[in-house]
């Protein structure tokens, strides 16, 4: 008989608050990718309300207009938002990873949803990109970093989705992760596959460690900027997206999270 899958992590967000014996809210220490927010913790950037019907509880990134906030490292920001992650709390190696989304589709954000290795630092220590968006309500990218094949990364694709259910409608983004191979899926359907030997080809396969997971909403920086062209106001940001965060239009919604192993 076939040994079946189960659970070995679940969040539903249906606590009246993040429950952070499982997560941790990341204060911006160093920015990456020139992207122009601060992360930090407060429930009026990272909060949990109840579903809308399709689901029980939501997760909310909410990304806020604060012109001239200071990080602790005394660097000025207008936009604050979140980043939440597992680290210390929940590593896992291989199995399914999964998370039930819908993402603002406007441009000049960067909602993610990834895993980092454990083992070293970047990119030797492996990232895999589940989901990833830059902004535009039609398609979502996976990706796969590691040494020799980071940044512009050759391995990546994108799926694109019809107008009637494009990101800002529910889906369900997941990765595949074994010993010699990544395959993406969105609701269930194949994306990407990517493979030991496709990887080797640019350098070493380092997917054998724990990862941790990474839920966040950047603001603007090279990805938006290299889909959207826009220097200013912000880099990567139209002024109509520092319209709609002004007016509380955008946020990033997760129904739920889920790990699996067979």
């Amino acid at each position: 008989m076939n040994a079946q899958p189960h659970d070995i992590f679940f969040d539903d967000f249906t606590d009246a608050e993040l429950d952070r014996a499982k997560w941790n809210i990341e204060v911006t220490g160093e920015i990456y990718n020139s992207e122009q927010q601060a992360y930090v913790d407060s429930p009026e950037t990272i909060y949990l309300q109840q579903g809308d019907g399709t689901a029980h509880g939501v997760l909310i990134i909410h990304p806020r207009y604060h012109r001239g906030y200071v990080s602790p490292e005394g660097k000025v920001f207008d936009l604050l938002s979140g980043r939440i992650h597992t680290r210390l709390k929940f590593e896992f190696t291989y199995g399914t990873v999964s998370a039930r989304m819908r993402l603002p589709g406007a441009g000049g954000v960067w909602p993610a949803f990834w895993t980092l290795g454990i083992a070293g630092l970047w990119p030797q220590c492996g990232e895999i990109d589940i989901m990833e968006n830059a902004g535009e309500a039609d398609w979502a990218s996976v990706a796969l970093h590691g040494p020799g094949y980071y940044g512009e990364t050759p391995l990546v694709n994108k799926k694109y989705f019809l107008p009637s259910n494009n990101v800002t409608q529910w889906h369900i983004y997941s990765a595949h992760w074994s010993p010699d191979e990544l395959v993406y899926e969105i609701d269930g359907e194949l994306i990407y596959r990517v493979t030991r030997p496709m990887v080797e080809f640019y350098g070493k396969w380092v997917f054998n460690e724990s990862h941790f997971l990474i839920l966040n909403m950047a603001i603007g920086g090279v990805y938006p900027f290299k889909t959207n062209g826009i220097r200013s106001p912000y880099f990567g940001i139209p002024e109509t997206m520092i319209r709609a965060i002004q007016n509380n239009e955008i946020k990033m919604m997760v129904d739920w999270v889920r790990v699996t192993q067979t």
